[in-house]
């Protein structure tokens, strides 16, 4: 595994391959999505941060996932057409992928490797019932680095280094809040 994202890849929401060293210089945050989660109000709150931020180099990349309860059945293009027409989105979206198990996009076992898994928000009611069906999995679930659910995001610093990992259970303020202090520290954007 490569010691930042700039050397992974991935297919567009029309197919064609992205290098991810075309947003170098940018800070991201990187987003595990799925249609029908109860989180997909989120799409919402991610448009606002993008367009209040993207002139100072902030990208969010969107990936589809139907790896978690058959929460995304559609093709990619219905997905572009649903986040298009009910949460107006506007920044980019990639092909649907798997991001965990065998099948999961490198891209993904390098970004769980880097932020492991730290404990869904204590103070969000649906982190018990998240927790309930990993803990039928088994013991040591907790210590599993992969992605444990859809609106899981990574942020990503201009160099390209994974600084911050949220739980689909985090609450958007407190993801906010450090895309921000992010971008505050680090205001000097490539021309």
């Amino acid at each position: 595994m490569e010691d930042n994202l700039y050397s992974y890849s991935a297919l567009d929401k029309k197919g064609h391959l992205v290098s991810l060293s075309s947003y170098q210089g940018m800070i991201l945050l990187i987003v595990v999505t799925s249609l029908h989660s109860p989180f997909v109000s989120e799409y919402k709150d991610l448009e606002r941060l993008y367009i209040m931020h993207q002139r100072e180099g902030f990208e969010i990349l969107d990936f589809p996932t139907d790896q978690f309860w058959g929460e995304t059945p559609e093709s990619d293009a219905e997905i572009d057409a649903f986040c298009k027409e009910n949460y107006h989105t506007t920044f980019p979206r990639f092909a649907k992928v798997d991001v965990r198990g065998e099948s999961a996009h490198p891209l993904f076992l390098y970004l769980s490797k880097k932020k492991k898994f730290t404990g869904f928000d204590p103070g969000n009611p649906l982190s018990p019932i998240f927790a309930d069906r990993y803990i039928k999995q088994g013991p040591g679930w907790e210590k599993d680095p992969s992605i444990k659910g859809p609106f899981t995001m990574f942020l990503i610093t201009r160099e390209g280094k994974a600084k911050k990992r949220f739980e689909l259970t985090t609450p958007f303020e407190k993801i906010e809040k450090e895309v921000l202090h992010l971008l505050d520290t680090d205001s000097e954007v490539e021309e």
